[in-house]
């Protein structure tokens, strides 16, 4: 058998990402700007191992992961093969884990995810494909875990193996509790766990309670292991995973006993790491203004004071000697970051006018401004700056809000029969373009992963567009400032979606030379479950970008607000609009509207609560820690960040 450090590919990750051992990390990490161009370095490195052992003659064995993480590592393998020659043909690989029971044509099951993704579009032998079979019967369980696991050690071992992580620390889906000698096995999955998959089964009732993994002990015996981590929600696991104590509940800690392990992660997953969130403590800084803010903050919490009521012994206790050095003393820190957040502090967000705008986050002028707010989701709008955006109307600006998506795979089918059926009773066949008679038979009769016929989606997304109208009438906004957009990558039919595309981007285009704004609000929140914000923002950067070198695009200012996952920390918020006990009132009544999102929200995330829950909670949250900073007590406060495109 071949030693790991024989077989560790020569790719050099502190060329594009950064590490610096520091005293709290327990495992090699390598940080990245973005999941993407991590994902890159990944699969080169993949690449390189397969062909080493190519020209060695021998098989490369790979264990596989499923979910999110892996997919653009996928998607570079197969166009290194397609574009570059490179062979699966000496690739033999096992999958790391399987829902239980699950049919291999189920939309769910990971033998459809992984030929959807990577073994349908490469040369590798179905022989030489393995992934657990979840249709096994119960009595037969045992024994095929052992035949599964000496098929591994026939194949010689495990050259290569790819993770993921859970919010629980599961890597495949060795819950808490798992034992490091563990072997593959079935597993009760973790309610977390399946919370956290119920979007993708459309409830967390038709997720599975079982599931097929390979065991720590199989993991751990692979010469090489890469796990990969993206986006902030899975920032706290990481954390307690490379800085923790290895224990059996986070099971992923046992990656610390591993030699030749690197966990590969953007820079949201790693934001957690200490020397990312309180870098003072690791070693000296360099302090600029953003890192002194961030510091500042963070030392009012720790000490529950106040910025004024700081003094140079709570600096220097708390790994802040060479700041305070460099500043000379408490008060001037203090005084300094006081400003700072106060001047973040407006109740005007289209600017004020006819006053000096020197200390204020946006500009006086022009007095009135042409604005767009794009909303990913028909709802994103009102439940994240729904206070800013009334404002906005109120102070006499040509607010106009633009829906990215249709939001039709949101509505739940019993919604859409609801609708369907008072409309069949309303209106004939022959007075509509909606054949209602069909859509209610088609929603009694529809099977398990069936994709919406177009008129069910049609109609699902006349429901969010008609709560959308709702909405933002109650807002004050004339429906000729409505508009929407429907993507064409979002319009699949089911959650996966397609890639950003070249249509995409001349639609957002058209709507911002339309309007020729002086400012645009986009949703800045990237914990979205499904990654339509990501997808929707990137759109809007794209766009703005070809548009750049217009004359008009000089005064536009691109402000990101967050949605209904995360707040931005205080020290990231440019602008900080209060809002009184009436526009929160008045913000939480225009989020009801959406009425299809009420009760029974199909893409929540992890988070149980209501949306119009979330946001009010989230809002009064980030008073609180305004005032807790010494600054004005207010009701609630909607945050954004400026952005630089």
């Amino acid at each position: 058998m071949e030693s790991a450090i024989e077989i560790k590919p020569d790719i050099s990750y502190k060329s594009a990402g950064k590490f610096e051992e520091t005293r709290f990390e327990k495992i090699h990490n390598e940080i990245f700007k973005n999941s993407t161009e991590a994902s890159l370095v990944v699969a080169q490195e993949i690449a390189q191992l397969i062909r080493s052992k190519q020209e060695k003659n021998k098989s490369c064995v790979l264990g596989l992961a499923t979910g999110s993480s892996p997919i653009k590592v996928y998607e570079e393998l197969v166009r290194m093969h397609k574009e570059e020659g490179l062979s699966f043909s000496n690739v033999v690989t096992f999958n790391l884990d399987e829902y239980y029971p699950m049919t291999r044509e189920n939309n769910q099951s990971y033998h459809h995810f992984m030929h959807q993704h990577l073994f349908n579009h490469i040369d590798i032998n179905p022989e030489n494909v393995n992934i657990p079979d979840g249709t096994v019967a119960i009595d037969e369980l045992n024994q095929y875990c052992i035949d599964y696991e000496m098929n591994i050690k026939n194949a010689g071992g495990l050259d290569f193996q790819l993770l993921g992580i859970g919010r629980t620390g599961h890597v495949g889906f060795n819950e808490p509790g798992s034992h490091i000698n563990s072997g593959t096995r079935i597993i009760t999955l973790d309610h977390i766990t399946r919370v956290d998959a119920s979007s993708d089964f459309n409830g967390i009732d038709n997720v599975p309670k079982r599931a097929i993994t390979m065991g720590v002990s199989t993991i751990l015996r692979s010469k090489r292991i890469v796990l990969m981590a993206w986006g902030q929600n899975k920032a706290d696991i990481i954390k307690r995973t490379i800085q923790g104590d290895i224990s059996s509940e986070i099971p992923a800690t046992f990656l610390q006993n591993h030699s030749n392990a690197t966990f590969v992660l953007d820079q949201s997953a790693a934001s957690e790491l200490t020397r990312f969130k309180t870098p003072w403590l690791v070693g000296e800084c360099i302090w600029n203004q953003e890192l002194k803010s961030k510091a500042i903050v963070w030392l009012c919490q720790k000490t529950k004071q106040s910025i004024l009521k700081l003094t140079d012994r709570d600096y220097n206790n708390n790994g802040m000697s060479d700041l305070l050095a460099q500043e000379g003393s408490a008060y001037d820190l203090n005084i300094n970051m006081f400003n700072v957040l106060q001047h973040t502090i407006t109740g005007w967000p289209g600017g004020k006018p006819n006053t000096d705008d020197s200390h204020r986050p946006e500009r006086a002028t022009p007095a009135k401004k042409r604005i767009i707010l794009f909303s990913p989701h028909p709802d994103d709008d009102v439940i994240s700056m729904g206070g800013t955006f009334s404002k906005l109307i109120k102070q006499g600006h040509d607010v106009h809000v633009v829906y990215q998506t249709s939001g039709n795979i949101a509505v739940t089918d019993d919604e859409a029969l609801k609708f369907a059926e008072v409309s069949n009773d309303f209106i004939t066949d022959a007075d509509t373009k909606v054949n209602f008679k069909s859509v209610i038979e088609f929603l009694n009769n529809k099977s398990e992963n069936q994709i919406d016929s177009l008129e069910v989606r049609k109609l699902k997304g006349l429901i969010r567009r008609r709560e959308s109208y709702a909405a933002t009438r109650y807002i004050g906004l004339k429906d000729s400032n409505t508009h929407f957009l429907d993507l064409p990558f979002y319009e699949t039919g089911q959650i996966k979606k397609n890639p950003l595309g070249l249509e995409d981007i001349a639609i957002v285009k058209d709507i911002i030379e339309k309007i020729k704004p002086h400012q645009v609000f986009a949703a800045g929140d990237l914990a979205d479950p499904h990654g339509t914000h990501e997808v929707c923002l990137n759109a809007i950067f794209a766009a703005m970008k070809e548009l750049k070198p217009q004359p008009y695009m000089d005064d536009c200012w691109l402000w990101l607000y967050r949605g209904a996952w995360h707040e931005w920390d205080i020290h990231e918020i440019d602008m900080a609009v209060p809002l009184s006990p009436s526009e929160v009132l008045l913000k939480r009544h225009a989020i009801l509207y959406h009425q299809s999102q009420k009760d029974r929200v199909m893409f929540q995330g992890n988070d149980s609560r209501e949306f119009w829950v979330r946001a009010e909670d989230r809002n009064k949250n980030t008073a609180i820690l305004y005032d807790d900073l010494g600054l004005a007590e207010y009701e609630a406060i909607e945050a954004f960040k400026r952005f630089d495109y």
